[in-house]
């Protein structure tokens, strides 16, 4: 009912329990090739780890896995120590007994199984590329600290304790307030978001993050992960304090119900803190005809929690500033994937270690905004510029290139469906039928920053399945059928997708309708040296804003009590004046909890 269709069992995801059969059957066939992998990789095929890829197949029906083989070395991320060795298991029976390992890749070459990998060895037939256990102390992409620690960087602290309220899932702050959660699949999602008791947003929640890859073997050429089948939000583990968020931020509990008949819980998975951004909000120095200061420092409000998705860290920011506008971020960090390097490998990716090549690939998420600006009708406005050449008015010889601001109101879904990397209108505005006090449409303005990939290609029998990506931004008429851009079953059927979102677009009318935006962000990622042992953050984070668009007569933060202005004849070190004169006294750090961490229980 929900899908308008059957949803075939094969579209399942993979649980917990067919990762574990299938890995004893990669274990019986490795047991195949003892002197094989004696030879290339010092080992027995016990100590080696299995990534999984998907999807799982090239038509409606497959249910047949590339595993790539990895060294593991205990206390470090296998992903960079790829040996070279991948195996196709064909798992879609649902008899155990019936599985089968169909195909077997090593160092360029295919073999029908393990049987006559470990026959073409022995026969000499075989290029070896021998490669050395590694030691935990040098693996390739070992995080232990290579020196003693040195002296704290700064801390933020609180002198009067929080300026937020977190009840229950409910959060206020300086006139924001809104409801939080966690959906197990798609992960962090906000309701009902308000500003001085207006609704703004209904619904604003992450739908899907694709990470697709390119290599020259056939586990990373074949790579598409739709991350939300494997579970964003039950894979988001418990935040460090002090490093993942702020030591001082609350943590909260997130529950969920997946692969058990018991609920579980992923403590300390979400939190909440005021962060100080060290940049003015706004501010103005007047040296002339009057002397004054005026100013406003940028505090925001965060919410944030971090997905470990396999090998990527995804950090997810939902931000809430004091001039009504609303951020929403993601960074991209934790270990790369990686391919074997062999033959033209380079074409794919860079080399980052003696025999791993970092393999290309691209990041795009998908968000659904369901705006209500000043009431749930709206109609979606673009403004652009452009020159005209006009006649100096006070010099009619000469002319002057004047720009002017071209309005346009979108009628349709459409005109309303702007495809990925193609200009979008500099300013685009969900606009209520009411005005402000200057006569303009209350209107919240949409601004993407992003970097993406090229989408895939739509003559790709897969390409349904992601259709959303197709776009930076589409508008759609709210339906309660209409709820997901996507489905936890697409991932393992994306050749007959259980929701298909370019279905959405159907040219219906969007003036003064209830309006949705889906939002597509992300960037290209040729990893490089500078990878290893992680991907940082600086540079790898992309997003949207919301920003108050005439919603206003003037900009909402000039109520804010942490303004500061002071005058030439004023003493601005008196704490009447200034409030930053007023600061308390710190003779020692602020009172800290103790650290915990208990992210390792309950695995």
């Amino acid at each position: 009912q929900k899908y308008g269709g059957k949803v075939p069992y094969h579209r399942r995801p993979v649980t917990g329990k067919e990762y574990v059969d299938i890995n004893t059957l990669i274990q019986q066939e490795l047991r195949k090739a003892p002197r094989f992998l004696a030879a290339c990789c010092e080992s027995d095929g016990t100590d080696l780890a299995v990534l999984t890829t998907a999807p799982r197949g090239f038509k409606s029906g497959d249910r047949a896995t590339w595993f790539v083989l990895f060294h593991n070395v205990a206390g470090t991320g296998y992903y960079l120590s790829p040996v070279g060795l991948e195996v196709l298991v064909d798992h879609g029976d649902l008899h155990v007994s019936r599985w089968q390992l169909r195909q077997v890749f090593y160092n360029g070459q295919y073999f029908a199984s393990t049987g006559d990998l470990e026959g073409a060895f022995v026969a000499n037939l075989l290029e070896v590329v021998r490669i050395e256990k590694p030691r935990a102390e040098v693996v390739l992409g070992s995080m232990r600290p290579r020196r003693p620690p040195g002296s704290p960087g700064p801390l933020q602290y609180e002198p009067q304790g929080p300026r937020y309220s977190v009840r229950n899932n409910r959060v206020t702050f300086q006139g924001w307030s809104f409801a939080f959660g966690m959906n197990p699949n798609s992960g962090p999602r906000l309701f009902d978001i308000r500003y001085r008791g207006e609704r703004i947003v209904y619904e604003l929640s992450l739908q899907e993050a694709l990470a697709l890859y390119g290599s020259n073997c056939p586990g990373g050429m074949s790579t598409r992960y739709l991350d939300g089948s494997f579970g964003i939000g039950r894979f988001a583990y418990e935040l460090v304090q002090g490093l993942d968020c702020p030591y001082t931020a609350t943590y909260v509990d997130r529950h969920y119900l997946a692969e058990s008949e018991t609920p579980k819980t992923n403590q300390n998975s979400l939190c909440i803190f005021e962060h100080d951004a060290a940049l003015p909000l706004r501010r103005h120095f007047s040296d002339s005809p009057s002397l004054y200061y005026g100013g406003l420092q940028k505090n925001t409000l965060v919410v944030r929690t971090i997905s470990t998705l396999i090998n990527y860290d995804y950090i997810w920011d939902f931000m809430f500033h004091g001039s009504g506008a609303v951020e929403v971020r993601v960074h991209a960090t934790g270990y790369i994937s990686s391919s074997f390097l062999h033959g033209q490998g380079t074409n794919y990716g860079n080399r980052v270690g003696p025999h791993t090549l970092g393999t290309m690939h691209l990041h795009h998420i998908h968000y659904k905004v369901d705006l209500d600006v000043n009431g749930q009708l709206n109609s979606l406005e673009t403004q652009d510029m452009e020159y005209e050449l006009v006649k100096d008015p006070w010099s009619t010889q000469n002319t002057i290139e004047r720009p002017y601001l071209r309005r346009e109101r979108l009628e349709r879904e459409d005109e309303a469906a702007f495809p990925l990397n193609t200009p979008l209108p500099r300013y685009l505005s969900f606009a209520s039928p009411k005005t402000n006090k200057w006569g303009h449409p209350r209107s919240y303005r949409i601004q993407i920053v992003s970097f993406a990939g090229e989408h895939l290609p739509t003559s790709s029998s897969m390409e349904r399945s992601i259709s959303w990506g197709r776009y930076q931004l589409a508008v759609t008429r709210r339906k309660e059928e209409e709820p997901t851009s996507t489905s936890v079953y697409n991932q393992n059927d994306p050749w007959t997708p259980t929701v298909t979102f370019a279905d959405f677009i159907n040219n219906e009318t969007i003036t003064n309708e209830d309006l949705v935006a889906w939002i597509s962000v992300g960037f290209l990622h040729v990893p490089h040296a500078e990878d290893v042992p992680n991907t940082v953050t600086v540079g790898n984070g992309v997003g949207f804003f919301l920003r108050p668009y005439n919603y206003f007569d003037e900009d909402p933060s000039v109520d804010s009590p942490d303004s500061v202005y002071f005058r030439s004849e004023q003493d601005a070190g008196a704490c009447g004046t200034n409030p930053l004169a007023c600061l308390p006294p710190i003779a020692c750090a602020p009172r800290l909890p103790a650290f915990r961490y208990g992210g390792f229980l309950n695995l």
